[in-house]
């Protein structure tokens, strides 16, 4: 897919932001998007070639890499990516509602089209809301499905058509471990901005 559709709709949303939101768009774009396109996609594009056994029964390999990735990293990080922006979208319909509505009537009806209050206030924290909440549901995905944050060296399979214990080695783990930190740190810092801009637009 196109990533720069992604850029233009933080880039769109950007000058309806407040400063924490701002800082966000950043976050976003430089400590994610630009780190997955540059070099996480690259650590994780041969996972499966290079994910080895030490048997060459027919269809073990490919069981047991199914059964510890049963969703590649390198996926689940770009429906993340898409998730968390996609509640942007919001702000971006409710200002061209905006400038639709005064266009239609040939009138000013507000102080300014880009300006937080009203309506345009309520649906800027309902896509808060949603990114925040999108951040922790994927964070917990990524607990749940690889048991932890962590990408072990060796692992045992017993899975059929397995005959008996499989031992299989992981390809470059600790590279693939530090990014997966990498991507929980900038997750959490992501869930710590939306959560102070969510409360200094309801306590401002």
């Amino acid at each position: 897919m196109s990533w720069g559709f992604l850029r233009d709709l933080l880039s769109g949303v950007n000058k309806y932001s407040t400063g924490i939101g701002r800082i966000w768009v950043a976050v976003v774009f430089i400590f994610r998007l630009l780190i997955y396109i540059v070099a996480a996609e690259n650590i994780w594009k041969y996972e499966h070639d290079e994910f080895e056994c030490n048997i060459k029964q027919p269809g073990c390999e490919n069981v047991c890499f199914d059964h510890f990735f049963p969703v590649s990293h390198i996926s689940l990080w770009a429906l993340q990516l898409i998730m968390v922006s996609t509640p942007s979208l919001l702000v971006v319909f409710h200002v061209a509602y905006r400038e639709n509505r005064e266009k239609h009537h040939n009138q000013k009806l507000y102080r300014s089209v880009g300006e937080i209050d009203g309506g345009l206030l309520c649906t800027y924290l309902t896509s808060l809301i949603l990114k925040t909440g999108f951040e922790i549901v994927f964070l917990f995905l990524f607990y749940k499905l690889y048991n932890g944050f962590k990408v072990p060296r060796l692992v045992k399979c017993d899975i059929r058509p397995c005959p008996n214990t499989v031992e299989c080695y992981i390809s470059k783990p600790t590279e693939k471990m530090i990014f997966l930190y990498f991507l929980v740190a900038t997750s959490c810092l992501c869930i710590v901005l939306n959560l102070s801009e969510l409360s200094y637009l309801i306590f401002k």
